[in-house]
């Protein structure tokens, strides 16, 4: 063995003191690091707490039926509903919850207002058979719902029921039939709006586009518009549209 062999072998190790360690790229990685999570777990929170599908519509429209035949397969005798009805639904491993507010004018939008900022995503119902006789009614309670800015994220259906009844109008026919009504309701709730404070104008979202006649095509929601039969089970295009979103 040589001398500097030796040498070599027989030097020690120098200890690093903790003073001049650099923590800075440490202390970086772990901020960087807490952010990501944090981020995560606001993004999920906030996932997690919309996971209601809002059916909404006038009285007698069809809500509650096609609330019945979807969680429980049976179509419920006609009735009037005073106060929500809500139920699980499931499909695989994916769950939400189904929540049914009354129609009624008098109550409908204390029902919507209690669960507009858990709806991930809302099914306003229109009776086919009489929409356009209720015409001025129906665009009036979709156009409260579209112009909330609490749900203006939300995706939205159009769900033209009793298609079973031979004198249904087809979801083509309701759909251009509702532009024209909401032209006219958008024109008469803006004149009004405009009378009000700051505080409640806040809460509205203007509908469509300024100085247009309104179309659907000019909502920021992501709508569209079924046909289907409470009465004759046909909802499975209401059941694809709500799994997609699970």
């Amino acid at each position: 063995m040589t001398m500097d062999n030796a040498d070599s072998n027989t030097k020690t190790k120098v200890p690093i003191k903790l003073s001049e360690i650099d923590y800075t790229p440490i202390l970086l990685a772990a901020a960087v690091g807490f952010v990501i999570i944090a981020i995560f777990v606001i993004l999920k929170r906030r996932g997690s707490s919309r996971r209601d599908f809002m059916f909404a519509g006038l009285c007698e429209s069809g809500k509650t039926a096609i609330f019945m035949q979807m969680l429980y397969k049976k179509f419920p005798d006609t009735f009037t509903s005073t106060t929500e009805n809500v139920g699980e639904y499931t499909s695989g491993r994916m769950s939400g919850r189904l929540v049914d507010i009354p129609g009624h004018y008098r109550v409908r939008d204390k029902y919507f207002d209690q669960y507009k900022r858990t709806a991930k995503g809302i099914i306003f119902v229109v009776d086919a058979v009489t929409a356009q006789k209720e015409i001025r009614d129906v665009a009036d309670a979709l156009y409260t719902i579209l112009c909330d800015g609490a749900t203006v994220s939300c995706p939205f259906l159009v769900l033209c029921n009793k298609q079973d009844l031979p004198t249904a109008k087809s979801a083509q026919v309701i759909r251009a039939i509702l532009e024209k009504e909401l032209n006219i309701v958008r024109d008469t709730r803006s004149r009004k709006l405009q009378s009000v404070g700051d505080n409640e104008t806040s809460k509205f979202v203007y509908l469509g586009k300024e100085g247009r006649d309104f179309e659907f095509t000019q909502l920021q929601q992501n709508i569209q518009f079924f046909e289907c039969s409470a009465k004759a089970n046909e909802l499975s295009n209401v059941s694809d549209w709500i799994d997609r979103m699970l």
